[in-house]
């Protein structure tokens, strides 16, 4: 098994590129790869604008159907991936595979092809393609095919139901949202894995793990997100 590596002490300047950015934890993770001095540049490519500005954010407003595979936001060193709807938000399972699979893997060939070597993927807990779930068998899928491009680091996170403020309602949230967290005493023995997770948190172990993860494919559990993303907040995060 190949031994651990750290990127951390690397001098060469990096690129980033993100999809997802508009979405709850791609929000916490763009936060995150702005404030990281290791990046000379993060691409995003997304639907609508983003609302944020900074010198070395490139932000693409893109039809992800019509984006050619050489497209600048591309050429990067690092993808990371949050995108991802519901099947109820989406209308449809046709539409929801497409957001949830088919504009990932796009990204992820073209990025590959491009010069990429690392990626870092939020699936789902459970994810499985062989899966009855619907849901869970277009994120297996996704999982078992993003390990064909020969990423040289790939990491499929699975956090459990994430917690947070959204710009869209969705199922369970409002009250949910304000009791899950006061129930998680509740959740321990086999129980424990399906507490319900921060979207910072997942953020935050995401950008950790792009740069501490060995150099081969690391699936990361939702209680594993729960230790990384704590032991790896500063300062800064709110």
């Amino acid at each position: 098994m190949p031994m651990a590596t750290t990127r951390d002490t690397m001098v060469t300047k990096r690129r980033a590129l993100l999809i997802g950015a508009t979405g709850l934890t791609g929000g916490h993770l763009l936060q995150r790869l702005l404030s990281d001095r290791r990046y000379d540049a993060i691409h995003v490519l997304s639907r609508r604008p983003l609302t944020v500005r900074e010198d070395r954010l490139h932000s693409h407003v893109v039809k992800f159907d019509d984006l050619p595979p050489e497209h600048t936001a591309f050429r990067v060193d690092d993808v990371y991936c949050c995108l991802g709807t519901t099947i109820r938000q989406a209308g449809s399972r046709r539409r929801f595979r497409q957001v949830d699979y088919d504009y990932p893997m796009m990204t992820a060939r073209a990025a590959r092809a491009g010069g990429a070597v690392t990626m870092v993927a939020m699936s789902a807990l459970g994810a499985d393609p062989g899966s009855r779930n619907f849901y869970l068998r277009t994120k297996g899928e996704l999982e078992r095919d993003l390990q064909h491009l020969a990423f040289r680091r790939l990491v499929l996170v699975r956090p459990s139901l994430l917690i947070g403020r959204r710009e869209t309602k969705r199922l369970l949230e409002g009250a949910g949202m304000w009791l899950l967290p006061k129930l998680a005493f509740l959740m321990q023995g086999p129980l424990k894995p399906y507490r319900a997770i921060e979207a910072g948190v997942v953020a935050r172990a995401m950008h950790h793990l792009a740069w501490q993860a060995a150099a081969e494919t690391r699936v990361v559990s939702s209680a594993e997100l729960q230790l990384l993303g704590h032991a790896r907040r500063g300062p800064s995060d709110g």
